[in-house]
C-alpha cells in the first residue's frame, strides 16, 4: 500500500498493519473453515451457520500478529464417491423483484425499477391493505458513514455517494458442493478456502448496508 501498511492475510482479519506497530494479541483470526451439506464451520471455534454473510461475520477466536503469509489450510480426505459434476450456472444474472429489491424497499430511486410507485394508486384489495398497513420506512441520514454488505465489498460509503456502479460484489449466492467452492453468479469455483475469498467481485452495482432489508 501507498502507506506502508500492509494487509493481514489471517482467514477473519483482514486488517491492515505495520512491521513497526504489529504487537502480540493484536490479530484475531480463524484457524480453517469446514462446509458440509451447506453448513459452514469454524473448526478452531465450533461455530456454524448456513449463511455465508453471518458465517464471516462470525469473530475470530484465535489471537496473534498480523502476517501477510497466505494460510495453510488443511485438507480435506477426497470422499470415494465419484466425482460430481460442476452445477449447472445460468449465464446472466437477473435484477431482482420490486418486492424484493432492497433499494426500492428503503424508498430510494433504483435503476431497475425506476420511480417507486404513488401512494394513491387503487389497492387490489382494500380489505386486507387496511388490515396490515405498511412498517414506516427507516429514515437514513445521506451523510452518514455506512458498511457495505454486499458480499465482496465490505466498503464504508455514504448515501450521498452513493450510485448505481459505486459497489463492485457478489450477488451470488456461494456455492459449496464438496471439495469446490465458488459463486454461482460469475461461474469461478476453486478448491481451497483462501482462493475462494480471493475471488474478484463480478457485478457494479449499489452500496447496500442492509442487504436482508
Amino acid at each position: 500500500m501507498a502507506d506502508g501498511r500492509l494487509r493481514c492475510q489471517r482467514i477473519g482479519c483482514d486488517a491492515t498493519f505495520t512491521e513497526q506497530d504489529n504487537p502480540e494479541g493484536s490479530c484475531q483470526y480463524h484457524a480453517s473453515p469446514m462446509f458440509h451439506d451447506g453448513m459452514k464451520e469454524w473448526s478452531c471455534c465450533k461455530k456454524k451457520s448456513h449463511d455465508f454473510s453471518l458465517f464471516m461475520e462470525i469473530p475470530g477466536c484465535k489471537t496473534g500478529k498480523h502476517t501477510t503469509e497466505k494460510p495453510v489450510v488443511a485438507k480435506v480426505n477426497p470422499s470415494p464417491k465419484a466425482p460430481v459434476s460442476k452445477p449447472s450456472v445460468p449465464s446472466t444474472t437477473s435484477a431482482p423483484s420490486r418486492e424484493l429489491c432492497p433499494r426500492c424497499k428503503q424508498g430510494f430511486f433504483c435503476s431497475y425499477h425506476g420511480a417507486q410507485p404513488k401512494k394513491d394508486a387503487a389497492p387490489a384489495n382494500t380489505e386486507i391493505q387496511a388490515s396490515a398497513p405498511p412498517p414506516p420506512k427507516k429514515k437514513i441520514n445521506i451523510n452518514e458513514p455506512q458498511t457495505c454488505r454486499n458480499s465482496g465489498c465490505d466498503q464504508t460509503f455514504k448515501e450521498i455517494n452513493n450510485h448505481d456502479t459505486a459497489c463492485t460484489y457478489h450477488p451470488g449466492p456461494p456455492v459449496f458442493h464438496d471439495r469446490i467452492k465458488g459463486w454461482k453468479c460469475c461461474d469461478i469455483h476453486v478448491k481451497e478456502f483462501d482462493e475462494f475469498v480471493s475471488i474478484p467481485p463480478c457485478t457494479k452495482g449499489w452500496h447496500n448496508a442492509n442487504p436482508t432489508s
